[in-house]
């Protein structure tokens, strides 16, 4: 809903109904609710029109950061689901069918060290295939 007053025209309200102006004849003649001026008392008032700026920007400031907080916590989760399930799957592929006889004749082979080294890596408690 797009706002009908900014915060200096609301900053004026406020300070007409400081001045002595009553409230009922201050909101008939701009056209807003008694609701809205009690409402803009409690978040406006005893600002200046700085002040009640600064407060729109930092507002604006908070509300970006807050969405930037949830998208890494989102980016983060989906990072350690993946990291878990790379884990399993590389675990149990090294294990199971890489074991077999035609995986360690490839990582006798020269050159094929890099072999020997990854499933060293995925599965520590076997040791190298000889």
């Amino acid at each position: 809903m797009k706002k009908r007053f900014s915060e200096e025209q609301i900053i004026g309200f406020l300070r007409e109904a400081e001045a002595g102006m009553p409230i009922k004849d201050l909101c008939r003649r701009h056209g807003f609710s008694e609701a809205s001026y009690y409402l803009w008392r409690s978040k406006f008032g005893g600002m200046s029109v700085p002040d009640a700026k600064r407060l729109k920007d930092l507002e604006a400031e908070n509300t970006r950061l807050k969405k930037l907080l949830a998208e890494q916590v989102f980016q983060n989760a989906l990072i350690k689901e993946a990291l878990q399930k790379n884990g399993e799957r590389t675990g149990a592929s090294c294990a199971g069918a890489r074991v077999g006889r035609r995986w360690r004749q490839r990582a006798l082979r020269p050159g094929s060290d890099r072999h020997e080294r990854q499933c060293a890596v995925l599965s520590p408690a076997r040791g190298p295939q000889r």
